[in-house]
């Protein structure tokens, strides 16, 4: 019997206050290696985030006393489109005009107001003048191929491709009456004056 209460004596006893003490060294330890961590990697400029978007521009000049922005939320205030638009003209539309435009807007212009279902609204002129050069498109085609088939049994008497030469002049002559009709029609209505 008293080898057996020596044995239990010899034992340690474990106490809360121990465990309290290894608990609280434990958690000041991971956090002195947590802090020591965030010390080392933290940088020494200072962190910026603007706002940017598809009209913005910044210039960030940054060191170790401080930091100084240039920044402009809707730059340029003022864009600028350049165009060269290549026309049909001379004698049948073989030759080749070329206009050069330019167009300038700004974010709320009329490049950038659309209705609330996502396509350019057009105006009451710009549907007459699409009206009156469609409809001279169609006249013109009406006559071009009337033209086309007038010249068409001249060129049936080539062996072999006479048929098809004659297709093609007909074709040719539709296409040509369509674009000239078009330029006509758009040339001479009062609605396609800034086209």
């Amino acid at each position: 019997m008293n080898r057996k209460k020596r044995r239990e004596n010899l034992q340690p006893k474990s106490s809360p206050t121990k465990w309290f003490a290894i608990g609280l060294g434990a958690v000041l330890g991971v956090g002195h290696v947590g802090m020591f961590g965030l010390l080392v990697n933290r940088s020494e400029f200072p962190v910026v985030n603007l706002p940017v978007g598809a009209y913005t521009s910044y210039n960030v000049e940054a060191n170790k006393s401080g930091y100084r922005i240039n920044y402009h939320a809707n730059d340029p205030k003022v864009m600028r489109v350049e165009r060269d638009i290549k026309t049909k003209g001379g004698f049948l539309g073989l030759g080749n005009n070329t206009v050069q435009t330019t167009e300038e807007y700004t974010m709320d212009g009329t490049r950038h107001v659309y209705n609330p279902i996502g396509s350019p609204k057009l105006s009451a002129t710009q549907v007459e003048c699409i009206k009156a050069e469609g409809g001279g498109e169609q006249t013109g085609a009406l006559v071009g191929s009337g033209v086309g088939a007038a010249v068409a049994p001249s060129v049936t008497g080539i062996p072999i491709v006479g048929w098809l030469a004659a297709g093609w002049v007909t074709m040719f002559g539709s296409k040509q009456g369509s674009n000239i009709g078009g330029e006509m029609a758009k040339s001479l209505s009062e609605h396609c004056v800034d086209s």
